[in-house]
C-alpha cells in the first residue's frame, strides 16, 4: 500500500447517511434503467418485430427494432450534456430527482402504445420518440448516481462505493427477465402479443415512486457543497472538459466501450439468436440470462472491492483479456443446444463483463476534478454507449445477416474489447490517489 492510500480520508467531511440508504438511493436509478433497458431489448428481440414492423420479414424486423433500441443510446450525449451541466451548477441530487421522473414516464409511456394495425406508422414513430426522451433522461442519471455514493462515502473504499450504482444494470435485469419469464410462463403466445408484453412497462411506475422516496432522503454531497461554499463552481463545465480533460475523456470513455458490447452480446442478441436461429424456447433464453444477471450482480460489488486494493488497472485490465477469450468459446457452447451448457455461458460471459463493470464507476468519475466530474463523467459514459452498447445488438444482427456466421459476430465483440483494453493501459492508476478537488 502506497503513502498515499494511507493519506486518503476514510469518510466524506459530512454527516453520515444511512450506509443502506445511500447504496439504495445511487443503485435504483440504474436499476431502474436497466429494467427498463432489458424489457425493451427483450420485446425488441421477441415481439416488436411484429407489433410496431409487421410488415417486413422478422429478422428484418429485429433489425428495425434495434433501430429503435440505439435510438435511447444517441440522444443520450444530449441528457449528458445537459444535465451534466446542471449537475456541476445545481447539484448532483436534484438533477437525480429530475432524471428518475423523467426516465419513469415515457417508460411507463411504452407500456400504452397502440400497436401498427392500430394507427399505422405513426406507432413505431411514437416508439422512437420515447426512447429519444428515455435516452436524455438515461444520459443524465448515471453519473450523478455513482458521484451520490463516491463524494458521500469512505474514500478508501470508492470502488465498492461506486460498485452500487454498478449493481443497477444487473438488479434491473434480472428483476425484468424475472416478470418477463412469469408472464411467459402463464401467458399464451396470444395474449403475451397482444396485451402481456405491456405489463412489465407500466410495472416500472413502482421503481420510480420508491426511488423518489429514497433519493429525497439523501442531502446533497459534501463535495459539492465545499464546492458552493468555496464559489469554486465551474463556469462553463463542458467547455472545460472539453478544453482541459479531453485525453482523460477518451480513456474514460474507451474503457466503456469493450463492456457495454459483450453486455449487449449476452443479454440482448442471445435472446435472438437462441430462439430465432436455434430454434429454442424462449423460456430457456430468459433462464440463461436470468442465472448470468444473478451472479453478475454478486460478483459487480466484490470486483469494485478488489480494485480498490488491488487497482482499477489490474482488475479492469484482466476483466477485458479474459471477455476477448471468452467470446470465440461462447457461441460453440450456444450451439451445443445444452441448456446447462447455454446457462454456464451466460454465467461466464458475465462474470467477465462484472470484472470490468465492477470497477467502472470509480475509474470513469475519477478521471475528472470535482467542479467538472459530473459533465466529465457524463460526456464519457454516454457517447462511448452510442458507440459500445447502442449500436452493438443492431451490428451484431447485421453481421450475422451479411455472413451468416457467428464468427464475425465475436470478432466484432473483440474489437470491442481491445478498444478498452488500449484505454485501460493509456491510464494513470486512480486507486490509490485522493480525488482531485
Amino acid at each position: 500500500m502506497s503513502s498515499e492510500t494511507i493519506a486518503l480520508p476514510i469518510a466524506a467531511p459530512a454527516g453520515k447517511v444511512p450506509l443502506g440508504r445511500l447504496a439504495c438511493a445511487s443503485m435504483i436509478g440504474t436499476t431502474l434503467e436497466w429494467y427498463d433497458f432489458t424489457i425493451y431489448n427483450t420485446m425488441a428481440a421477441l415481439v416488436f418485430n411484429r407489433v410496431f414492423f409487421p410488415s417486413v420479414d422478422p429478422l428484418s424486423g429485429i433489425i428495425l427494432a434495434f433501430s429503435t433500441y440505439a435510438v435511447g443510446y444517441v440522444s443520450r450525449p444530449l441528457g449528458g450534456v445537459v444535465f451534466g451541466r446542471l449537475g456541476d451548477k445545481l447539484g448532483r441530487r436534484a438533477v437525480l430527482v429530475l432524471t428518475l421522473g423523467l426516465m419513469g414516464i415515457t417508460t411507463a409511456a411504452m407500456g400504452f402504445l397502440p400497436n401498427y394495425d392500430s394507427i399505422g406508422v405513426i406507432s413505431p414513430l411514437l416508439l422512437v420518440t420515447l426512447r429519444f426522451v428515455q435516452g436524455v433522461a438515461l444520459g443524465g442519471e448515471w453519473a450523478g448516481a455513482v458521484l451520490l455514493a463516491m463524494e458521500h462515502g469512505r474514500q478508501d473504499r470508492r470502488g465498492l462505493n461506486a460498485s452500487w450504482t454498478q449493481m443497477g444494470p444487473s438488479g434491473g435485469t434480472l428483476l425484468a427477465t424475472a416478470v418477463i419469464a412469469i408472464l411467459a410462463s402463464q401467458l399464451s403466445d396470444a395474449e403475451f402479443f397482444r396485451w402481456g408484453w405491456r405489463v412489465p412497462f407500466i410495472l416500472s411506475l413502482v421503481l420510480v415512486i420508491f426511488g423518489l422516496w429514497l433519493r429525497n432522503g439523501v442531502p446533497e454531497t459534501p463535495m459539492f457543497e465545499e464546492l458552493e461554499k468555496n464559489n469554486r463552481k465551474a463556469e462553463a463545465p463542458v467547455g472545460e472538459v472539453l478544453r482541459h480533460h479531453w485525453r482523460r475523456l477518451l480513456i474514460a470513455g474507451g474503457c466503456r466501450v469493450g463492456s457495454d458490447v459483450i453486455y449487449a452480446l449476452i443479454v440482448v442478441f442471445a435472446l435472438t439468436y437462441l430462439t430465432t436461429v436455434l430454434q429454442l424456447s424462449r423460456q430457456l433464453a430468459l433462464r440463461a440470462v436470468l442465472f448470468g444477471a444473478a451472479v453478475n450482480a454478486l460478483c459487480v460489488p466484490l470486483f469494485g472491492l478488489l480494485s480498490d486494493r488491488l487497482g482499477r488497472r489490474v482488475v479492469y485490465g484482466t476483466g477485458a483479456v479474459l471477455a476477448g477469450v471468452f467470446v470465440f468459446l461462447y457461441f460453440p457452447l450456444l450451439n451445443t443446444r445444452s441448456e446447462p451448457l447455454i446457462v454456464l455461458a451466460a454465467i461466464l460471459g458475465l462474470v467477465c463483463h462484472a470484472m470490468m463493470f465492477g470497477p467502472q464507476g470509480a475509474f470513469i468519475t475519477e478521471q475528472f476534478a470535482t467542479p467538472v466530474r459530473y459533465t466529465g463523467a457524463s460526456l464519457a459514459y454516454t457517447f462511448a454507449g452510442i458507440v459500445g452498447g447502442g449500436f452493438a445488438p443492431l451490428l451484431m444482427a447485421f453481421l450475422y445477416q451479411r455472413f451468416g456466421t457467428t464468427t464475425a459476430v465475436s470478432w466484432y465483440v473483440a474489437a470491442a474489447l481491445g478498444v478498452t483494453l488500449a484505454a485501460v493501459l493509456a491510464s494513470k492508476e486512480t486507486a490509490n490517489r485522493p480525488l482531485e478537488d
